[in-house]
């Protein structure tokens, strides 16, 4: 049975490449938001984005943190890292600069996310301590396939690093 995850990311840079690893289908993921929803739930406000979080996160074994090049720096993401971290989830985080964009671009690669997040929980940053991918390949298409080969893989490595700090 596939693992279920919840994918965290920068919505307005990076949905495009979200949804190429979310068609790997190698993994149950959480169905992505369009912008109109994200827009709505961002309009009810903090309290409104949380509860929608935490919802989407409810029986889900792995944040994946799919980075781009300003993810780390997004407010949402860094506390879905931490909520992940906090409830006992692993958490991955994988480069997708390297995937091409709907207009066929690729992006500089962004910074570790891990870094600038300290969940309660543990009382220091996540650098060092959950893994952070990044794909081999020099095209779009040869990192794609090495997210597709070793996606399952790397979610299990991330569980089990949580694991060692229960």
């Amino acid at each position: 049975m596939a693992r279920k995850v919840f994918y965290s990311f920068h919505f307005k840079n990076d949905f495009w490449r979200t949804q190429q690893v979310r068609n790997i289908n190698a993994l149950e993921g959480q169905k992505l938001a369009t912008a109109n929803d994200w827009e709505q739930v961002k309009q009810r406000g903090d309290n409104a984005v949380k509860e929608w979080i935490a919802k989407q996160m409810e029986g889900k074994s792995c944040v994946v943190v799919l980075v781009g090049e300003s993810t780390s720096n997004r407010r949402w993401v860094k506390h879905e890292i931490a909520k992940a971290w906090n409830d006992g989830k692993g958490v991955l985080g994988i480069h997708i600069n390297k995937l091409k964009d709907n207009s066929g671009n690729s992006s500089p690669k962004g910074s570790n996310p891990f870094e600038n997040v300290v969940p309660t929980s543990l009382g220091r940053n996540l650098g060092g301590i959950a893994p952070i991918k990044t794909p081999s390949g020099a095209t779009s298409q040869a990192t794609y396939a090495s997210i597709k080969d070793n996606i399952v893989d790397w979610i299990e490595e991330a569980i089990e690093a949580r694991r060692k700090y229960k």
